[in-house]
């Protein structure tokens, strides 16, 4: 596997892992038909903005890393209460 094909499947580098699986498993189950799959773009999409705005926040406040790591996003992701996605 290539280096950036074993990034993007890392949990502690992409917080999307599972949108970005669901979709493509719903392409891949609709015959690649982008319209029965739109919800779950979207849900991948708000995900992406979710977390791009606690990279930039924490980067703002010189919180290393940017990203947080897969347990950090679970903790975030339980004080909150729900998905914010």
């Amino acid at each position: 596997m290539p280096m950036v094909a074993g990034r993007l499947r890392d949990p502690d580098i992409n917080p999307c892992l599972l949108e970005s699986d669901a979709s493509t498993r719903c392409m891949d189950e609709n015959n690649y038909d982008r319209e029965r799959c739109s919800t779950y773009f979207l849900k991948y999409k708000n995900c992406r903005k979710f977390w791009n705005s606690v990279m930039v926040q924490r980067r703002q406040n010189g919180v290393k890393p940017s990203m947080p790591t897969a347990a950090e996003r679970d903790e975030i992701l339980g004080a909150m209460g729900k998905m914010p996605y």
